[in-house]
């Protein structure tokens, strides 16, 4: 028998060449649950505000594990014992990191299934692969939740600096092209180091550190939190809703999607997963293709939207919009598209998003100076104001037809 070839290179845009290190992780990359990854994108909707964005969850999973890699060995060459056992675990979990990301990723968060975010997903998918894999990922998953004794080695897949962080940053700021958020990845990994079991950076990190959270920043309110992103994206949300309320047996969609609008899932969740697997974007644009049709008016003038660009326009401020303002504006709604007003807040509505590139509440960046002793990057910083950036900016965005909105 012809025996596969599993320690394959592949070829990367950022990094170049990328090696598959084991045949565990080759086989977890060659099935349909990480397959699916290559039809969800990363950004959302975000290429219709930057074109270059359709790179995909599969991209952003494979440059991880690179980066995870590279982590481990220099982690290893300072002195700090990482098994062969605990180097697959942890990159494997890095790998799977993602993988309970529905359509569109965070554009639709929450929406598919309600109140279940994808990193509960994502266990939920490692959780049915150990089985089918008898076992092998159990280090992997305790390691994710955060329940394996080396405690820096969670810190690698979800901390403050962590090279998911360290992949996405520089990943999106290639494909959408925006210079303000290139981070160097590799230098920033160099000055990882481990004190008191927690993730650390050596102290000539310091200046790499702060243009980490400072491209952070910039690439949360110039792609991630785009105004015109944000437009398309709850229009999205909007249309799953709209969908959702109206939901008959006779909508044509998907059968994939159907019970994840009729609210009828299977109560096992091997069912429920596997049913979730066969979901990608192109199951919600061939809905919302169909239903651009629809004889119901508010959800066919929402697909239009989305169909045509025709996004929704966007305002922002510090403070809500008063219950007069969007009182008003949806009344001109009725008179304009003929809908009542209970419909018309589908087209007009109010959005808070809070945004802190350093959250020192969660757990902090320190670093570590070589007599030992460990200072927060906030109060370390010396170029730039890090502990303004660690205080959470809040903005008010108005979401409405942009002929109602005036000049």
């Amino acid at each position: 028998m012809r025996r596969t070839n599993k320690l394959k290179i592949l070829n990367d845009p950022i990094y170049g060449f990328i090696t598959i290190p084991s045949p565990l992780i080759f086989d977890l990359m060659e099935h349909p649950y990480f397959q699916r990854l290559r039809r969800i994108t990363q950004l959302g909707l975000t290429y219709l505000v930057y074109p270059g964005a359709y790179h995909t969850r599969f991209h952003h999973a494979l440059g991880a594990m690179h980066l995870m890699q590279k982590a481990v060995g220099l982690l290893r060459n300072k002195g700090h014992e990482i098994t062969a056992e605990e180097e697959e675990a942890v990159t494997i979990a890095i790998l799977l990191h993602d993988i309970g990301h529905g359509p569109f990723s965070h554009a639709l968060e929450n929406s598919i299934i309600p109140g279940i975010d994808h990193e509960s997903l994502s266990l939920a998918f490692m959780e049915e692969l150990n089985k089918q894999f008898d076992g092998q990922l159990q280090m992997g998953i305790d390691i994710f939740m955060d329940r394996y004794p080396k405690q820096f080695l969670h810190q690698l897949i979800s901390s403050q600096l962590d090279v998911d962080r360290l992949d996405y940053l520089r990943r999106d700021c290639f494909y959408t092209g925006v210079t303000e958020g290139k981070i160097n990845s590799e230098r920033l990994i160099t000055m990882l180091n481990v004190a008191n079991d927690q993730i650390v950076v050596d102290s000539k990190g310091i200046y790499s550190v702060e243009k980490f959270i400072v491209a952070r920043r910039l690439m949360y309110w110039q792609v991630y939190l785009h105004k015109t992103v944000l437009g398309a994206e709850y229009l999205l949300i909007q249309i799953l809703k709209r969908a959702r309320m109206i939901y008959t047996d006779s909508m044509a969609m998907p059968s994939v999607l159907r019970p994840f609008l009729s609210g009828k899932l299977p109560d096992s969740q091997k069912e429920m997963i596997a049913l979730y697997a066969e979901l990608d974007d192109s199951d919600i644009m061939a809905a919302i293709k169909e239903w651009r049709r629809s004889k119901d008016t508010t959800l066919g003038m929402l697909c239009a939207r989305i169909l045509d660009r025709n996004l929704l326009g966007v305002r922002m401020q510090e403070k809500p919009w008063s219950d007069e303002e969007m009182h008003s504006l949806r009344e001109a709604a009725t008179h304009k598209y003929g809908i009542s007003e209970k419909d018309a807040r589908y087209l007009i509505f109010q959005q808070e998003i809070s945004n802190n590139a350093y959250n020192p509440e969660k757990d902090r960046i320190n670093l570590l100076y070589k007599d030992g002793s460990l200072i927060d990057i906030a109060k370390a910083a010396d170029q730039l104001n890090i502990s303004a950036l660690a205080k959470p900016v809040v903005k008010h965005f108005l979401f409405s037809p942009k002929s109602l909105l005036g000049s």
